[in-house]
């Protein structure tokens, strides 16, 4: 799972998304889909960047605040620490991982819009904690790519 945020005229908004993926190596390139339904989506049309947050399996609570909860009547952000990333996208600290993209296009999908993504930002490395394993780290291993 993953959590993605989003920072339009001064509101902001953030959501837990199942649908998310890389979609180009060269160039870097990552795929967001956000229900219409959504409060998130609303405020993301708007954005001209978003935070896409990678979730640990202990990492419950903050999936069921930005799952279960609605920005239109909760300020979730009150509830975690947060800074502001690029285009004013709240990153949020207690994520493991974080890439905020600039938003490229937008895709209609359904009941779903994919948001283009161009990362432009990333979470620093935590002393201690693993790397998450990269395309880079493999990319000699993949059939077809060249190395």
């Amino acid at each position: 799972m993953y959590l993605v945020t989003a920072e339009a005229a001064d509101e902001r908004a953030g959501c837990l998304v199942g649908f998310a993926s890389q979609c180009s190596i060269h160039p870097p390139r990552y795929t967001v889909w956000l229900s219409k339904a959504n409060h998130t989506y609303r405020v993301a049309r708007h954005a001209s960047h978003l935070g896409v947050h990678l979730l640990r399996r202990d990492d419950r609570s903050l999936a069921e605040l930005f799952g279960s909860e609605t920005g239109d009547s909760v300020d979730k952000f009150a509830r975690v620490a947060w800074e502001p990333g690029h285009g004013g996208t709240p990153v949020l600290g207690e994520a493991c991982a974080w890439f905020v993209g600039r938003v490229l296009d937008r895709f209609e999908g359904g009941d779903h819009v994919g948001f283009l993504l161009e990362p432009v930002a990333e979470s620093p490395q935590v002393p201690g904690r693993p790397r998450l394993l990269r395309f880079t780290d493999v990319k000699s291993l993949t059939p077809g790519h060249p190395a």
